[in-house]
């Protein structure tokens, strides 16, 4: 990969680990469901005026995508940030999607779960356990259970994007956005009615403001635009590494732009997930070379 692509994709991953502490400035004035509608609905419009539907799947599978990568996902993720986890352990924690991803593959498509997969996968929760016990200050358990449930919504959106096969990642963006409105909608009048008001979106800081529009452009439309067109040009292998990065940068951000703390045990936390990662990229290679 030549210096440029890295420097695209480093570029993608420093917008997606910054992401987290954007959505905790976000949650400061927006409930989260709302502030989900509101990401989508930008992501949305005018942008649906601008791209066709992809015609190679089914409004089934559309509909499917835009439920587990849009609807639940974020809306976990956002209420768990909302609930109590900082923008750093959000960031860590729902890298785990990697392995619910992996085992929702050996249960549906009957993928086989080998020992270096495994073994990552139980380093990895062992990380999240970890943080577990140290619930308090910027770890709320339930919060945590949040965002696990949006790393699940995201390997269960995995699947459905691997049925749908090749598509323009940008109309399958703009189109799963579109349906998901209606949804986070309904969701947020239901749950968060009565943190509805006018003086919301009449006193909305500039903070605000940039916030949803970060979240629509930046980690929508760059981030999903670059990464697909990388994943098209190299191998999977090559290019999902990077990742990796994101909840370093998700750290570090939180820690200079929001002044999160990073004691020791948060540091062993993302050292145990990011090496069940490594093990889970890397582990086969390394076992069929040494065997």
């Amino acid at each position: 990969m030549p210096l440029r692509h890295i420097l695209l994709a480093l570029g993608v991953v420093v917008i997606w680990g910054v992401n987290f502490v954007v959505i905790q400035v976000a949650l400061t004035e927006i409930p989260p469901l709302l502030l989900t509608f509101l990401r989508f609905f930008f992501a949305t419009f005018p942008a649906i005026f601008f791209f066709k539907r992809p015609t190679n799947t089914s409004w089934k599978m559309l509909f499917f995508y835009s439920l587990s990568m849009f609807v639940l996902d974020f809306a976990f993720l956002f209420s768990g940030m909302y609930a109590g986890v900082s923008s750093g352990i959000a960031s860590l924690a729902l890298q785990t999607q990697v392995f619910f991803t992996a085992i929702l593959a050996v249960i549906f498509i009957k993928e086989k779960m080998t020992i270096a997969k495994t073994l990552g996968a139980i380093i990895a929760f062992s990380g999240i356990v970890f943080v577990g016990f140290h619930a308090g200050g910027d770890v709320n358990l339930l919060g945590l259970f949040l965002v696990e449930c949006a790393a699940l919504s995201w390997a269960i959106g995995n699947l459905v994007s691997k049925q749908i096969g090749k598509v323009d990642m940008l109309s399958l963006v703009v189109w799963g956005s579109l349906i998901s409105l209606p949804f986070l909608l309904a969701l947020s009048y239901i749950f968060e009615s009565h943190l509805w008001s006018f003086e919301i979106f009449t006193h909305l800081s500039g903070k605000s403001i940039g916030a949803i529009a970060y979240l629509a452009y930046p980690v929508t439309f760059f981030g999903f635009g670059i990464w697909s067109w990388l994943l098209s040009r190299y191998p999977a292998t090559t290019v999902a590494p990077f990742t990796l990065l994101v909840p370093v940068v998700g750290f570090s951000s939180s820690a200079l732009l929001v002044g999160e703390a990073l004691p020791t045990w948060k540091l062993f936390a993302a050292f145990l997930i990011v090496l069940g990662l490594i093990i889970n990229l890397y582990g086969d290679r390394f076992f069929k070379r040494f065997t």
